[in-house]
C-alpha cells in the first residue's frame, strides 16, 4: 500500500516517506501532511478543506480508538485515492493546511 501511495504521490516535490509509531508520515520536504496507518491514507486538513472529506463520508483519524480522540488528518476518499490526479492535488492542498498549522503556531 505504501508504494502504491508513493506513486500516486510521485507528482508532489520533495516527498518523503518516514515510519511513525506503527505507521508513516508524509512529508513534502519539511512539510509533515499525510498519514499511513493500516493501509488507510489520511490527509491533513483545515478549516479550508475538512468539508471536502466530510462531503464524501470520511473521518477523522483516531489514533487511540476506541477513545475518541481525533487528529486533523481525515481519510482520502477511494476515487481520489485511485486517480493520480485529485490525489496530488487533495496531498497539495493538505501541504497548505500543514504550512497553515504552522504558521498559526508560530504566532501563539
Amino acid at each position: 500500500f505504501l508504494e502504491y501511495v508513493l506513486d500516486q504521490l510521485s507528482g508532489v516535490e520533495n516527498l518523503l516517506a518516514r515510519p511513525m509509531f506503527g505507521g508513516v508520515g508524509l512529508y513534502a520536504g519539511t512539510v509533515f501532511f499525510g498519514i499511513i496507518y493500516r493501509d488507510i491514507l489520511y490527509l491533513k486538513v483545515d478549516d479550508r478543506t475538512r468539508a471536502d472529506y466530510e462531503r464524501a463520508g470520511m473521518k477523522p483519524f483516531t489514533p487511540y480508538a476506541p477513545r475518541t480522540t481525533t487528529m486533523q488528518y481525515y481519510q482520502v476518499p477511494a476515487g481520489v485515492l485511485e486517480n493520480e490526479e485529485d490525489l496530488t492535488e487533495w496531498a497539495r492542498r493538505a501541504i497548505g493546511a500543514a504550512e497553515r498549522s504552522a504558521l498559526h503556531k508560530n504566532r501563539d
